[in-house]
This record gives C-alpha cells, structure tokens and sequence, in this order.
C-alpha cells in the first residue's frame, strides 16, 4: 500500500503522525510525506522521507493573521493587541497594519504560492498513485490530492479539538486560494472531510461530523539523550514538570511569554521543579533556587512519568503526553485552540485549566497545590491514561487504512 502524507510547516501540527508513519512502514507500507522545504530536517530526522513540493503562507504569519482578524471583529479577548502580523512587531493600533497595501503587495504571490503547492500535491498524486492519504489539519493539499485521485483520505487530529467544534476558532482552514474549485471540486466544506484520526480518549473527545479511525495516542516530542538520572528512585517531594511554547510569543506576542513569572511562582512550593527549556529560555532565567532544575528541550515523554503534575501552554502535544502519563495538568493558555484544550481537561477532571491574561502568581499556586493534593484529579488523569491505553494500537489502525484503501 502507499500512503501519502501531506503535513503544515510546523512540527507539532504532524507530530502525532510520525509514530502512524513508523507503523505503515514497519509493516511494509511506502510512506511519502509532502512538506514545505523547511520541515525536510525535522522529518527526515524522524524516519520518514519528505518530499518538498507544498509552499504558502507559514504558519507563524497565519496564526498573527488569524489574530489580527479576530482583533478587528472583537473575537480578540486579551488586554493587549496582536502582533503586527507581518513584521511580528507590537501594533500600537489596529490601523497601523496596512491591509489595503497588504492585499495589493504581498496577498498575491502568497496566493499564487500556495496555488503551487496544491498543484504540486495534485502532480505528485497522479503520478504516484497513492492508495490512501493522510494529512494533518492544516493541510489541505492532501484532501484535494485525494479527491482528485479518488483515493479515501483521513485527517489526523493532533489533541482534543475537532473539525466541527461550535466555537468560533476552527483548525482547519478554509481555502482562501480557490484550489478546490480551480480544480473542479466546488468550494471547499468541511463535510469534505469524511474520516479522522481520533487518538483522545473519551473524556476530552474532540468534536467531528466524520467518521473516526480511533487510535491509541503515541507520544513523539522530538529525540534527545535520556538523562540517566530518570532512573533514580523518585524524591520525597513531588516534581512539577514545567514546559512552555518556545513559538507562543513569536505568534501572540510577549505578553504571553509566562516562563520565568511560572518558576518564580513554583520556586516556592515545597516541590521539585523540572523546567525544559531552549538555551535562549534557559539565560532568560537567569540564576533559579536549588528546587529549580532548567534542562534543555528533553522530549517531555521522558520527563512525565516521573512526575506527579505538568504546567504548560495548553499546547495539544504536550496535553496528550500529559494524558498518555497519567498525569494532572495546568494549562494557562493565551490563544482560542489552547484555550478550548485547557476547557476540555478541566471539565474532563484531570486538570484545571486559567485563561494567561488572568495569570496570578498566586492562582497558579493553588492551581497547582491542588493538582498535587486532591485525589480526584489524580484518579480521574490515571482513568484517561486508561482509556489512552485501551485504545486500538497504531497496527490496528493500519488494518483499517487497509480496508479503507480497498474500499
């Protein structure tokens, strides 16, 4: 069988596909994957083979554009403005981003970009000859490759958001380019999607109208040596394992870079603090109290079975491990898919989720005191890494991409 992958330019959109892409190969699928040129080191470095084909706008000006428009139509729920979405510089007003000179100046080449890619996608298909195709949200180049070759496609959800949510965030975009019609299939809906990959476990089930292809969710935060001190037998303090968006910023400015106000508000609890983090991280804070220990960007699947609860962005990479471990979360979250991810874990009890522009050194604390001290969070987070567990495996959802492709 070959699959075709299609993926966005940023990693934690494929991230949940790499171990599906490590499953197909292994029993004997070929697997191509159709990147943008800067994602050919992280999915090389991954197993899988990349071909370069797909172009547009990246994700960083997306996500600062998406804001901006949210902005503008009062969707916007923070105290401070989005980022100017081209520059990434402060706006000091809504007005002092161009959008007239925007449509006339950069809106069509972006466009005529991203045309490129999902033909190229189209070209690749064709010639190819897939038998199924998978593609993260993101990424409609795989859908319009599958249709055009009428082969099924499925697309992977990454965490706890869905296709059809009723909010008014929505992960899949629309198709500003026109491709879908330019190549004879009408205007893109989402009732095109017919399947998804579905890895969350009942209590934090995303919301879709496509059928789902459940899977039990494997963990994969990039590689890097495992520290032979995880070995050690546990402490007799709790150990908090504190994580951050090393992009949150980059995308919605510095207001939400909480890292160093988030340790210095742990430092003081009687507990353990673990804090991964990117050397730029790491000089940002500075000297830290012994109860502190920085480690660079260690996958947080090696961190989280030692520790008792994880404080994070609400990011879904680092919410599924949190789930996968069985271990309580915060989620302190500054954009509407993080925000509705920390909703989710809050009201599934195996977590507690604070909007950041309401971040107060001491509600973080209680929060958190109350991760490591009510048993209804701990019990509740061991049920759901039940649930991950019971999950059908990576192979059985290869017998059902099989059967899938055989129609």
């Amino acid at each position: 069988m070959r699959v075709l992958f299609t993926v966005s330019s940023w990693p934690t959109h494929y991230a949940s596909m790499i171990p599906l892409g490590w499953a197909l190969q292994a029993m004997g699928h070929e697997v191509r994957v159709l990147c943008h040129a800067s994602q050919v080191g992280q999915i090389g470095t991954a197993g899988l083979i990349p071909t370069p084909v797909l172009d547009g706008m990246d994700i960083v000006t997306s996500n600062r554009m998406q804001y901006y428009r949210d902005a503008v139509s009062g969707l916007w729920p923070y105290p401070f403005l989005p980022l100017h979405p081209l520059t990434g510089q402060r706006l000091g007003a809504l007005g002092d981003f161009d959008v007239g000179a925007y449509r006339r100046e950069v809106e069509p080449d972006l466009m005529a970009r991203t045309n490129r890619g999902f033909d190229a996608a189209a070209d690749f298909a064709r010639r190819w000859q897939p038998d199924v195709v998978l593609h993260d949200p993101t990424s409609l180049e795989g859908l319009l490759a599958a249709r055009l070759t009428e082969v099924p496609a499925a697309l992977c959800l990454w965490g706890p958001v869905g296709t059809h949510e009723a909010e008014h965030f929505r992960i899949v975009p629309a198709d500003p380019s026109g491709a879908f019609p330019r190549h004879g299939l009408g205007e893109f809906s989402l009732d095109m999607i017919e399947h998804v990959v579905d890895p969350c476990p009942a209590g934090v089930a995303p919301r879709t109208a496509a059928t789902r292809l459940p899977v039990r969710y494997v963990p994969y935060n990039g590689s890097a040596p495992a520290p032979t001190w995880l070995l050690d037998p546990p402490a007799r303090r709790p150990r908090i394992c504190v994580t951050w968006s090393t992009a949150l910023s980059t995308m919605s400015g510095p207001d939400t870079y909480l890292l160093p106000a988030l340790v210095d508000a742990l430092s003081g609890l009687d507990a353990e603090v673990l804090v991964t983090a990117t050397a730029e991280d790491a000089a940002a804070l500075g000297r830290v109290p012994p109860s502190v220990r920085v480690l660079g960007r260690l996958p947080v699947r090696l961190l989280l079975p030692s520790c008792d609860a994880v404080v994070h962005h609400g990011g879904s990479g680092t919410a599924m491990t949190a789930l996968w471990s069985g271990k309580p979360q915060l989620a302190i979250t500054f954009i509407a898919e993080t925000a509705l991810t920390g909703s989710r874990l809050a009201e599934s009890g195996a977590g507690r989720h604070i909007p950041g522009h309401l971040f107060d050194p001491d509600t973080v604390r209680t929060a958190v005191t109350g991760l490591l001290t009510a048993t209804s969070h701990r019990e509740r987070a061991a049920e759901l890494r039940d649930e991950v567990l019971l999950r059908p495996s990576m192979v059985n959802l290869v017998e059902s991409l099989e059967k899938l492709a055989c129609g």
